[in-house]
C-alpha cells in the first residue's frame, strides 16, 4: 500500500488560480504600457498636424514624454504593490491549506491508531475470558489469564483517560487542585506498582532522591510520569534500560526519563509535543500509540510551572527532562 498522501485538490486549484491571476495581471500591464505609448504617439501626430513651430513641437514632445514616464512609474509601482499583495496572500493561503491538510492527515492517523489501540485489548480480553469459560484450567493458569485480562483492561482504561484528558485540555475545562506531596515517595510507589502490574521486558531503574516535596495535582500528575515511561517502553528494545530520575538542583526539581531506544531526530524534536503527532504513517507503523501522550505531558508540565525538553541519550536513545520551578 502506498503511504504517500495524495496532493490536495484545493491546493492544486489554488495554484491554477494563482497562475491565472498572475498571467492576467501581466497582460493588463502590457496593455497599459502599449496604450500609454500609443496615446503619446497620437498626441505628437496631432501637434504636427497643427503646424506648430519646431520649438513648440519639441517642447510638447518633451512634456508628453515626461508624462509618459510618470505614468509608467505609476503603473510599475501599482503593479509592484499588486504583485506583492498577491504573492503575500498566496503564501498565506498556501500556508493555511498545507496546515489544514496536515491536520486532516493527523486526524486520519489518530482514527487509524485509536481504532487499533481500542480493538487490540478488547479482542485480547475477550479471548482470555472465552478461554476461562470453555476450558477447565488449574488455578495457576487461571490467575495468569486473569492477570493478563486485567492488564489489557488497564491499558484500555489508560487510552480512554488520555482521550478524555486531551479533550478537556482542548476545551480549557481542566482545572488543577494542587497540594503539597512527598514527590519522591509518590513517584516511587506509583512506579513500583506499575512495574509489578505489567510484565515489561526492559530493565527499569528508579534513581529518586528522597524527601523532595512539591505542590502537584494528584489526579493528573501521574499522567506525566506514565506517558513518558510508556513512550520510553514503546521505542526501546528488550533488555535495554529505562531510568527514571528525580533530584533537586539549584532550587529546581528535575524529573528525567531516559531510554536506550531508537532516539528522536533533530527535525522531529520540535513537533513531538503537538497533538496527534507521530512519526511515519499509521498504516505501516508498528509501535502503539495515539499521538496524545506527549501533548498531554507538555500541557500538564506547563500547568505545574515546569518546562520539558528532549535530548539525545548516550550512546543511543532519548532523555526527557522536566524542570519544575
Amino acid at each position: 500500500m502506498n503511504s504517500t498522501p495524495k496532493k490536495s485538490k484545493p491546493l492544486f486549484w489554488f495554484y491554477i488560480l494563482l497562475v491565472y491571476v498572475f498571467l492576467q495581471f501581466s497582460w493588463w500591464t502590457y496593455l497599459m504600457f502599449q496604450l500609454n505609448t500609443e496615446n503619446v504617439r497620437l498626441k505628437t501626430e496631432i501637434n504636427l498636424l497643427k503646424e506648430e513651430s519646431p520649438e513648440e513641437i519639441i517642447l510638447h514632445g518633451n512634456e508628453l514624454n515626461e508624462k509618459l514616464h510618470k505614468r509608467w512609474l505609476m503603473i510599475s509601482s501599482e503593479g509592484a504593490v499588486f504583485v506583492f499583495l498577491l504573492l503575500l496572500g498566496g503564501y498565506q493561503i498556501r500556508k493555511t491549506l498545507k496546515k489544514e491538510t496536515a491536520l486532516a492527515q493527523q486526524q486520519k492517523n489518530f482514527l487509524l491508531s485509536v481504532t487499533h489501540e481500542l480493538k487490540s485489548p478488547i479482542a485480547s480480553t475477550k479471548l482470555q475470558l472465552q478461554t476461562l469459560q470453555k476450558h477447565e484450567l488449574d488455578r495457576t493458569k487461571q490467575k495468569e489469564i486473569i492477570s493478563n485480562a486485567i492488564s489489557d483492561t488497564e491499558r484500555l482504561n489508560n487510552l480512554v483517560e488520555n482521550i478524555l484528558l486531551a479533550a478537556k485540555i482542548e476545551n480549557s475545562v481542566f482545572p488543577l487542585n494542587k497540594e503539597e506531596y512527598n514527590l519522591s515517595e509518590y513517584i516511587t510507589e506509583g512506579m513500583n506498582q506499575t512495574i509489578k502490574s505489567f510484565n515489561y521486558k526492559q530493565n527499569v531503574i528508579l534513581n529518586i532522591e528522597p524527601n523532595i516535596r512539591m505542590n502537584i495535582d494528584r489526579t493528573s500528575f501521574p499522567s506525566i510520569i506514565l506517558n513518558l515511561f510508556e513512550n520510553a517502553v514503546k521505542y526501546s528494545s528488550e533488555n535495554s534500560t529505562i531510568t527514571i530520575g528525580l533530584k533537586k538542583q539549584n532550587e529546581k526539581i528535575i524529573l528525567s526519563v531516559s531510554d536506550e531506544g531508537v532516539g528522536i531526530s533533530d527535525e522531529e524534536k520540535a513537533s513531538i509535543f503537538q497533538k496527534f503527532y507521530r512519526v511515519g504513517n499509521e498504516e505501516v507503523r508498528k509501535t502503539k500509540g495515539t499521538g496524545l501522550g506527549l501533548f498531554i505531558v507538555n500541557y500538564l508540565v506547563e500547568q505545574h510551572n515546569g518546562v520539558i525538553t528532549v535530548k539525545d541519550n548516550t550512546p543511543k536513545g532519548t532523555v526527557f527532562v522536566v524542570e519544575f520551578s
